[in-house]
């Protein structure tokens, strides 16, 4: 198993689907360069990744349920942002920090790992090359101190 995509995928996801309850950003590490940001397919790759992203988190069975309220062209496009400003594109992402966001979830990491198995095989459905998932999971991965809160 990818176990740090899996981590990643989680904080992506748990940062989307909360981000809602809080005004500022405090993303994870900025890529010095475009070049993840291009290799994803620029703005619109992100957009096709992240509706896919969403449509499964909010269909899988372990995680769904707290997805269920959120709007999901709002998740994606807050995703969109916040991955395309962390991969180095030029969007800004100005949704909450993801520790002010998840603060009174009871996130668990068992909920995190699912949310990033979601995000691969999001990637895994468009065709994003493997170093290419695993660039952008060593970039998000640093969110989980901040997202998961529960045993």
């Amino acid at each position: 198993m990818k176990t740090l995509a899996i981590a990643a995928l989680v904080a992506l996801s748990s940062l989307a689907t909360f981000n809602t309850h809080a005004q500022t950003a405090a993303p994870a590490a900025v890529a010095k360069n475009d070049a993840l940001y291009q290799a994803l397919g620029g703005k619109p790759g992100l957009q096709a990744l992240m509706d896919v992203f969403v449509a499964g988190l909010k269909a899988d069975k372990r995680i769904g349920e707290q997805f269920k309220d959120t709007k999901s062209s709002f998740l994606a496009s807050q995703l969109v942002d916040q991955v395309c400003m962390v991969t180095g594109g030029p969007c800004k992402y100005d949704g909450a920090d993801m520790k002010t966001a998840h603060a009174d979830m009871g996130i668990t990491r068992a909920n995190f790992n699912a949310l990033v198995e979601v995000l691969q095989v999001s990637m895994d459905a468009r065709n994003i090359p493997f170093s290419t998932q695993n660039q952008l999971l060593a970039l998000l991965a640093p969110m989980h101190r901040d997202i998961v809160t529960a045993k």
